[in-house]
């Protein structure tokens, strides 16, 4: 605990929120997005916003892939659950979020389908060689971080012969993203919100390395500081943000150099280029159809997808018209924003993602005591 105690030391914090003070420029704005939704909940345990100044305003991001799965692909697994007597393994942050019709995956299984929560994709290889006589289905679903253990997962079922495990590949790529989020800001400003550098996600970047942000800070003039998750870790990262702002720079800056460099696992990302292939399109909750943003199996793998194996269809859902879930993951709106936050839609009971997540922003705001903070007031 020791060391992890020494990046949430209050007498450290105090001294950086004093330096961030000092060094923001009270003539400019600073409007940084934390990309991940582990520092969004970093951001609100810790009352980050309440130590900085009034001038640096945190923009809140997709935050991670429970809350960006649009539910056209939520509904194909629920389908899947009920049509075609497999057993789904999902993880548990996937059970409760609406579908079409506010259907979900826990309903399904009061129902009577077969769906387990499992802790690892492997949990589901073991199911499924457990039990022979089943069609087991993992419903794969992550950044960059999930990703290598999936690979693992179809490399050994590939290796093992096991006929009767598949996977429903939704893995989604965080570098696509910033991008789509960068493309509306240039397109429509209207539909954007403005932003001047990136917080950048850290188990992600240990994956990817620092290199897959650098078009992101000389070309697009966009600085990006990796950032690791603890309190310190945030403020030094922001500190960092605004030195480069204000010096004119755009740089990809490592601040979590404890577990992230310049070339990320490279034995991961051959994994992962072994067993899947970008897909050429795919909708993303709030951003819409963003090219080459995700990732489906390859064909020496086709054999364990379970959009072959299975008639599955995919089709547009529309979302709830008075969730601002949308909103919330392209950072134009704050939980706060939303006239169901709060009342009809509680952790108990969600009506968008945003809220069902362990990572989304609506679960943070309401978690740590933001129900009844004005919206603008971090502004």
């Amino acid at each position: 605990m020791k060391y992890i105690d020494d990046f949430r030391d209050g007498t450290l914090a105090q001294s950086l929120a004093r330096q961030l003070v000092a060094e923001a420029r009270p003539d400019r704005q600073y409007r940084l997005m934390e990309f991940c939704g582990g520092h969004t909940h970093t951001i609100f345990r810790y009352g980050i916003p309440d130590l900085l100044p009034t001038t640096i305003r945190m923009v809140h991001g997709p935050g991670c892939p429970v809350c960006v799965l649009p539910i056209g692909r939520l509904d194909m697994a629920i389908d899947l659950s009920r049509d075609h007597a497999v057993t789904l393994c999902t993880y548990g942050d996937m059970m409760r979020v609406p579908g079409s019709r506010r259907r979900s995956l826990l309903k399904a299984k009061a129902e009577g389908a077969d769906i387990r929560l499992v802790y690892s994709a492997r949990d589901s290889l073991a199911l499924a060689e457990a039990h022979p006589d089943r069609q087991v289905v993992f419903f794969a679903i992550g950044f960059e971080t999930t990703t290598p253990p999936t690979a693992a997962v179809l490399r050994a079922a590939k290796s093992r012969g096991v006929r009767n495990f598949s996977v429903f590949c939704n893995h989604v790529l965080t570098p696509a993203a910033m991008d789509a989020i960068l493309d509306v800001q240039a397109d429509d400003p209207a539909q954007a919100v403005q932003i001047d550098g990136f917080l950048g996600p850290a188990h992600v970047s240990i994956v990817i390395g620092s290199q897959a942000y650098e078009r992101f800070a000389g070309p697009l003039g966009k600085p990006v500081v990796i950032s690791g998750f603890e309190p310190l870790d945030v403020m030094h990262s922001i500190l960092m943000l605004v030195r480069q702002l204000n010096e004119g720079r755009a740089d990809v800056e490592n601040q979590y150099t404890r577990a992230v460099d310049r070339w990320g696992n490279r034995t991961a990302q051959a994994l992962m280029e072994e067993v899947f292939v970008l897909r050429p399109a795919f909708e993303w909750r709030g951003l819409g159809t963003i090219p080459t943003s995700a990732l489906a199996l390859s064909e020496p793998y086709s054999d364990f997808d379970a959009e072959r194996r299975f008639t599955m269809t995919y089709r547009m859902a529309p979302e709830n018209k008075a969730c601002a879930c949308p909103s919330i993951l392209r950072g134009l709106a704050r939980p706060t924003d939303c006239r169901l936050f709060g009342r009809q839609c509680t952790p108990q009971t969600p009506l968008g993602s945003c809220m069902v997540s362990d990572e989304g922003a609506c679960a943070a705001y309401y978690k740590y005591g933001r129900t009844r903070q004005p919206a603008a007031a971090a502004a």
